[in-house]
């Protein structure tokens, strides 16, 4: 069990390993997710494309603009 709350259920649509980290992008619920993590995690991981992963999001700020 986690205690975040935010879990979404999504596939990989990309990964582009760095030197150092790893961008991984996530269709979840029909966005986008993209993450940042280590090379090594994404390695160790084995994320390739397609992959079922779960999403999740625990953030202490969440910041929202608007266009008007």
């Amino acid at each position: 069990m986690l205690s975040a709350r935010n879990q979404f259920p999504g596939v990989v649509k990309s990964v582009k390993l760095g030197v150092v980290t790893a961008e991984i992008v996530i269709t979840a619920g029909g966005l986008d997710v993209v993450s940042s993590i280590t090379r090594e995690s994404a390695e160790r991981m084995g994320l390739a494309v397609g992959d079922k992963v779960t999403t999740l999001i625990k953030a202490s700020d969440v910041l929202i603009a608007n266009d008007k």
